[in-house]
């Protein structure tokens, strides 16, 4: 998937809007009533945000139903689906670590993509003006975009009182770095590349947090 081109999908369509070498930062268009396959990534955790519409977000044995903004973290190995239930379709981030494209199983699919990888570059179409990209900000500033129904502020943290202020519902997703407390004379990264949380929590571990990793970088979505 190249970070130029849109992927053509049969539920709508996708992106790539930020990538380094931790994590593929993606939006993913889905139209109303389609849904994605019911799917695993065995080797890469994802975050999910919706960031306009209701989804319903399906496993196996259980479903839930997100209004943007929200989020939904799912784990390595996991089976999921993402199915757009508003009436406009809708609009999400989709966050994996580590970067790997082919980590995909199908277990069901509306499309008849069951036992098929992901798509190649014969779906690929340029992108084009109303597509985001993210630049990583200048150190002691942020920038910010509008996707969907909300408003996304990139920002380089270095002194948790960034967590200060905020409204404790906002989404956070941390795409370089993290949280670092040591044990031991040894030091643990806490929060890491492609986690997401809400203000609410991440401040109240950042408040038994040492510091920063050097260069973090930090997504708020309201």
């Amino acid at each position: 998937m190249h970070e130029h081109n849109i992927i053509r999908k049969p539920w709508g369509y996708e992106y790539i809007a930020y990538q380094n070498d931790s994590v593929a930062l993606k939006v993913l268009h889905i139209s109303a009533g389609e849904r994605t396959s019911l799917h695993c990534h065995p080797n890469k955790s994802t975050g999910l945000v919706l960031l306009a519409g209701t989804a319903e977000i399906n496993f196996i044995a259980d479903s839930k139903q997100l209004t943007a903004p929200a989020k939904q973290m799912i784990r390595r190995g996991l089976f999921h689906q993402t199915h757009a239930v508003s009436d406009n379709g809708i609009i999400m981030f989709e966050i994996e670590t580590p970067v790997d494209k082919d980590d995909l199983v199908r277990l069901r699919d509306n499309y008849g993509r069951k036992d098929q990888g992901y798509e190649d570059n014969q779906f690929e179409l340029p992108k084009d003006s109303e597509c985001l990209w993210i630049n990583d900000p200048v150190l002691g500033t942020s920038d910010f975009y509008k996707i969907g129904t909300c408003d996304v502020e990139i920002t380089c943290a270095t002194d948790t009182s960034i967590f200060e202020n905020r409204n404790s519902n906002d989404i956070v997703m941390f795409l370089k770095g993290g949280l670092i407390k040591e044990v031991n004379n040894r030091p643990h990264l806490v929060t890491q590349p492609g986690d997401v949380g809400q203000v609410k929590v991440v401040k109240q571990v950042s408040q038994e947090m040492d510091c920063f990793a050097p260069d973090t970088i930090i997504a708020f979505i309201k």
